[in-house]
């Protein structure tokens, strides 16, 4: 009986590393996937992005405040229009949410995190409503976004930015001015 039970606690103990790489191996190709399918609607998004953004009329490099500001808006109208259906979780799926969260928490653990958290927090608009297409407020400033964290997150087109609004993460269309998508409790 003692022979059995130790045979039994060999084969268990032999066979929880290759257990915990499985899960750890399937877990990396969840993941995998729904960062794939997170770039796929980010192009998707950057297509009729630079579509529409190809019909206006190009700015100089000598462009006013004024006139950037009349192409943003005007972009950003025609992407309203291109995307009135437009809702949360369009880019920022909830398996993308989760993962995204995951990340975060990575990145906030321990006292870096701490400091880090203090310095998005030190800029980061906290009351404002968010709607998907809708301008970002000028007279809101643009939170920081620490490269710690941007290192852990999916690259970005330089068309779209990651951004903080209270404990949400946006992503900013940079050239229209308008929220391409959001997420709540993105920090932890």
């Amino acid at each position: 009986m003692l022979r059995r039970a130790l045979v039994a606690a060999l084969l268990c103990a032999s066979l929880a590393p290759r257990a915990e790489a499985i899960f750890t191996q399937e877990r990396v190709n969840a993941d995998a996937k729904v960062l794939a399918d997170f770039q796929k609607r980010v192009q998707d998004y950057l297509a009729v992005h630079k579509k529409l953004e190809a019909s206006l009329p190009h700015l100089s490099k000598e462009a006013t405040p004024q006139e950037i500001d009349q192409h943003e808006r005007a972009l950003g109208k025609l992407m309203q229009e291109a995307r009135a259906g437009a809702k949360p979780g369009d880019l920022l799926t909830s398996e993308m949410q989760q993962v995204v969260r995951r990340l975060l928490r990575q990145v906030f653990h321990g006292t870096q995190g701490k400091q880090l958290l203090s310095s998005i927090f030190d800029e980061n608009p906290v009351d404002m409503k968010l709607t998907v297409n809708g301008r970002y407020p000028d007279t809101v400033p643009l939170s920081t976004v620490p490269p710690q964290v941007l290192q852990n997150l999916p690259t970005l087109n330089e068309d779209l930015e990651y951004r903080f609004v209270g404990r949400r993460l946006i992503l900013l269309d940079t050239h229209a001015h308008t929220i391409a998508d959001y997420m709540d409790r993105a920090l932890p």
